[in-house]
Formats: structure tokens, C-alpha cells, sequence
């Protein structure tokens, strides 16, 4: 038979419930200040939304790589291609937010925002921990034409509007919208053709099927070294040293254009800033060395110094820039 118990009893009981409820309290917070401390105790992941052997896992795995040494924990590098980079997007930042998966975004990242209904919010769903690199794109005409500068282009384009046509390595790719957002710029008709992937739209140009393509340095430089494309200009502010003698387009009369190719970590929403800080100096400082500054110049990148806040910054503007872009312009996936 069960005996009720006393006025004495209940508060005993009820003393004993709320100390054991702090005890939790404080057990559950030491136990996530310790976690942060001992950051990180097993493997880390970073997602890569696209396949191996291109840009965004080439940077991927040298940072890795470094981070590995750096954290003294195996960094992983796992590529989950698939919906122009928004399946891997997904899948890291539906993740725990323990600083343990990280996703490596691309400038792509913040033009899908605009052309994808995506399953998160790009900007408010993340945790920015720090921005990679940056380089420009090589704005390249093939031999052909004759054409040596930008401004020949243009001129030709105004005189025989919609009879010059340009390569992407797809609708909705970030070479697309870097081509659309000069042309919208110089205001000229240039016919768009789309490609599936930059190797076959690097050809075309190549062959003389389109007269011009915006490429990633990587996969331009070769080329226009062989003599196999001519450089117009560079994408960014400054002249690319690989190419000294090839203007910016800024210094070809457009100062008001850039288009930076960059590449960084995200994650989920919510993970401790003092891991994101963690993260954010090992790589700041294992991008400082010699060895990667040269890593990263053999594709056209410079290493970037960015905090957590100004890499979320940096990651707003482009999505409401591209936005601007993509419906002033029409710009679909179709």
C-alpha cells in the first residue's frame, strides 16, 4: 500500500527535483563549454557541392589538408554534386550546428539563391566561419576575330548588335551571370549559348562557334598562354600577375564593374562563435603561408583575410546583387 506523503516529504522531494534540474543545467552548459574547448575531438566534414577535380575541391582539399595539421584532427573532404551545388548546400546546412560539417561555398552559392526555390535561406539559415580565396575571371576572344581589347568587342557588338554570341558553362552558372552583367553594363546584344560545363565552352570559343567566354584562370590561362584565345581583361580590380600586361575591364571604361570568383565555409545556422573563431584562425593562418599562397596562384587566387562578419556580409550583397541582376535581365534556368 502506498503511504502519501508528508508536508515534509513533498518539499523534500520537490527540493531535490529543482536541485537535480540546476545540477542538468549547469552539466549540459559545462559539457558544451567543454566541447567548444576541445574543439575538434573527431573528424570534421567539408561538403563539396560539386565533383571532384574542379575548382570549389581543389581549394577544398589543399584546405583541408592544411586544416588537418592545423586543428590536429582529420578534416574530410566529401562531394555531394547534384541541383548546380544546392544538394551538398542542403545536406551540410541541415547538419548539426557543432562546427563538425561545413560547407564550401562558391560565388555560385549566391546566385542559386536567386534561381533555385531552395529548402533553406541563404543568408539567414547559415554561419559564416571565413572566406578562402578570390580571383577574376579572364574575359577571352577567340583568334579569329581580331579582336585584341574589350573595347573592340563592344564596338563590334554595338555596330552589328546580336550577331556576336558568347559561351557559359550553363544557364544560371556563374559565368553566365558574369557575362549578362557586363553586357548589361556596356549595354550590348550578345546572343547567350549555354553550355554543360566550361571544357566544352572553352572549346567553342576555341573553334570559333562563339566569339567570347568569361573562364576561371585555371582553366583560361593555358590557352591564352598557347596562344589559343586572346585576353581582353580580368574580371576583379587589380590585373592578374599571371597576366600583367591584360587591363582590368575596369581600366577598359567600365568603373563600376567587378566580379570577384570566390570560395569559403559556411555552416549550419547556430554554431558556437568561439568554434567559428577556432576555425576562422587556423585557416586564415594556414592561408598565409608561402606554400599555399603559391598553391592558390597556380589557379588565380588570392588568399583572403575575412572575419565571420564580413564573409556574411560579403555573402548578403551577392545574393541581393545577383538578384537585382537576374530580374532585370529575365535570367532563368531555362
Amino acid at each position: 500500500m502506498t503511504h502519501p506523503r508528508t508536508p515534509r516529504q513533498h518539499l523534500a522531494v520537490t527540493l531535490l527535483g529543482s536541485a537535480l534540474t540546476i545540477c542538468g543545467a549547469f552539466g549540459t552548459g559545462a559539457a558544451h563549454a567543454e566541447t567548444a574547448a576541445q574543439y575538434p575531438s573527431k573528424p570534421v566534414k567539408i561538403v563539396v557541392g560539386f565533383a571532384p577535380g574542379g575548382g570549389s575541391d581543389f581549394i577544398a582539399r589543399i584546405v583541408a589538408q592544411k586544416l588537418t595539421l592545423k586543428l590536429g584532427q582529420t578534416v574530410l573532404v566529401e562531394n555531394r554534386p547534384g541541383a548546380g551545388g544546392n544538394l551538398g548546400a542542403e545536406i551540410a546546412l541541415k547538419s548539426a550546428a557543432d562546427g563538425y560539417t561545413l560547407f564550401l561555398a562558391a560565388t555560385s552559392y549566391t546566385v542559386n539563391a536567386n534561381l533555385y526555390k531552395l529548402p533553406f535561406d541563404p543568408v539567414k539559415d547559415i554561419t559564416p566561419v571565413v572566406r578562402l580565396a578570390s580571383g577574376p575571371f579572364i574575359v577571352a576572344a577567340n583568334t579569329g576575330t581580331g579582336l585584341k581589347t574589350l573595347k573592340e568587342f563592344v564596338d563590334l557588338a554595338k555596330k552589328e548588335p546580336g550577331k556576336l554570341s558568347y559561351a557559359s558553362a550553363g544557364s544560371g552558372s556563374i559565368t553566365h551571370i558574369a557575362s549578362e552583367y557586363f553586357m548589361s553594363t556596356a549595354d550590348i546584344d550578345v546572343l547567350h549559348v549555354p553550355y554543360k560545363g566550361t571544357s566544352p565552352a572553352l572549346t567553342d570559343t576555341i573553334s570559333g562557334q562563339v566569339q567570347l567566354v568569361f573562364g576561371t584562370v585555371a582553366s583560361t590561362l593555358p590557352h591564352v598562354k598557347s596562344g589559343k584565345l586572346n585576353a581582353l581583361a580580368v574580371t576583379t580590380a587589380k590585373r592578374l600577375p599571371a597576366l600583367p600586361e591584360v587591363p582590368t575591364i575596369m581600366e577598359s571604361g567600365y568603373p563600376t564593374f567587378e566580379v570577384t570568383v570566390w570560395h569559403g565555409l559556411i555552416g549550419p545556422k547556430g554554431i558556437p562563435a568561439d568554434i567559428v573563431e577556432k576555425i576562422n584562425k587556423a585557416t586564415r593562418e594556414s592561408l598565409s603561408t608561402p606554400e599555399m599562397t603559391e598553391q592558390l596562384a597556380s589557379d588565380g587566387l588570392t588568399a583572403t583575410a575575412d572575419t565571420p562578419a564580413e564573409f556574411g556580409a560579403l555573402i548578403a550583397n551577392e545574393v541581393r546583387r545577383w538578384g537585382d541582376l537576374i530580374k532585370a535581365r529575365n535570367i532563368t534556368l531555362k
